[in-house]
């Protein structure tokens, strides 16, 4: 059971523990905060930040509906791995961290697009650039990376585009999503051309220069 162990000494952790095996995360996350509160120093203190982390991270829903949960998952997650660097929980949490920020970028792409649907292109381009931003990692970035190129080519920005399509291009050289960028931006054949002075090109440039 992601690396719970077999029981905790006070019973108000046990509590938390059958809680949560129970399905009942709320009452899973009282219990264990009140543990916390009330035993802060205790050898069992990771196991209950843990717990926190747990249940809010089964509580996560879908990418269609608000992500308030998830968002309070992924700082709860990332408080274990501050808190508590080299522990199995740490370890664990970090690879709950990825899907939570999956979901996050998965639901800004949801609200960026409906804003391009209703022609709204910079506050579409605010999303997409959160995901390129925030959640540079996830598996969304190259759609990211496309829907800013046709923003920004929609708008009349086409420095910006092609910088866009560029940066797709060097990191996803194999997607259809810059293939699809490609023929967007290219007027004459050429690839397209970064520019350094874009916030697109130094997002990119600490991870992978170009």
């Amino acid at each position: 059971h992601d690396a719970l162990p077999i029981w905790a000494t006070k019973s108000i952790l046990m509590q938390a523990y059958a809680n949560y095996e129970s399905g009942r995360m709320d009452d899973c996350i009282v219990a264990a905060n009140r543990f916390i509160t009330l035993h802060p120093g205790h050898k069992d203190a990771p196991y209950a930040y843990y717990l926190v982390a747990l249940a809010n991270y089964n509580r996560i829903s879908d990418t269609k509906r608000d992500q308030t949960v998830t968002q309070k998952a992924l700082n709860d997650l990332e408080e274990v791995q501050r808190r508590f660097p080299g522990t199995r929980y740490a370890e664990d949490a970090g690879k709950k961290v990825l899907l939570a920020k999956e979901r996050l970028a998965g639901k800004e792409m949801e609200v960026g697009r409906y804003y391009y649907k209703q022609g709204a292109y910079l506050a579409g381009i605010n999303r997409f650039k959160r995901v390129v931003t925030d959640y540079q990692r996830s598996q969304q970035t190259p759609e990211a990376l496309y829907r800013l190129a046709e923003g920004y080519m929609a708008l009349g920005v086409a420095s910006e585009a092609q910088t866009a399509a560029a940066v797709l291009g060097h990191n996803y050289p194999d997607s259809q999503w810059y293939k699809d960028a490609y023929a967007l931006v290219s007027t004459d054949g050429q690839a397209p051309v970064a520019s350094e002075q874009s916030w697109i090109s130094k997002v990119f440039s600490k991870l992978n220069p170009l």
